[in-house]
């Protein structure tokens, strides 16, 4: 499995661009990518996003940085280069769409594939396998990155969001809900909670 973790210019994906790429091989943690880049042309930029991962307009459209194309070629190098390439991450359908559209729009030849691990879905059955509900709001769940994070002993992500650390830190908790162990060695100092290990 791959984790993968995308920055953006907003929300939607028809109107919006990649300006990040994180990725961490789950079956081989040591293999990694991370990759900056101009948004596609014509790609609305939302202030609100940028608040979130922490670039400016002026960083994203720096013509020293690869354009999305660049990006997302070296992507699917790396992805190719593994020996399971089925994708995965938090809440992954946000990320599955960017990645499907982008490769829409440069009309590659890979597309990302329907079948993916989420690790929302795989938090919240931990949950149920407990016989506790998951955190709820307006009648629907509300678990958030952070709220997963904490739930394996991690503490909220840092703001600005980094792809990369977006990545590694999905990949962590997979490890600790689904083995009980840690993955890697940054966050060995976060202690595993006892409802985990097995």
């Amino acid at each position: 499995m791959l984790i993968v973790d995308l920055e953006t210019t907003g929300v939607n994906p028809k109107k919006n661009s990649i300006i990040s790429i994180g990725a961490i091989d789950f079956l081989h943690p040591e293999r990694t990518f991370y990759e900056e880049c101009r948004p596609w042309n014509g790609a609305e930029i939302d202030d609100d996003a940028l608040a979130v991962n922490g670039f400016t307009k002026e960083q994203i459209i720096d013509e020293n940085k690869k354009t999305l194309y660049e990006a997302m070629n070296n992507f699917l190098k790396w992805v190719g280069e593994s020996e399971n390439q089925t994708l995965g991450g938090h809440n992954f359908g946000f990320d599955w769409a960017f990645l499907k559209e982008t490769a829409e729009i440069y009309n590659l030849s890979w597309k990302p594939h329907r079948r993916i691990v989420d690790l929302h879905s795989v938090c919240y059955t931990h949950h149920l396998k407990r016989g506790i509900s998951p955190p709820l709001k307006d009648n629907r769940t509300d678990l958030s990155f952070n709220k997963v994070l904490n739930y394996v002993g991690i503490p909220d992500e840092p703001v600005p969001h980094n792809a990369l650390f977006g990545a590694k830190a999905a990949a962590e908790s997979f490890s600790r809900i689904l083995y009980g162990r840690g993955l890697l060695e940054e966050f060995r100092r976060y202690e595993i909670p006892n409802y985990l290990r097995v």
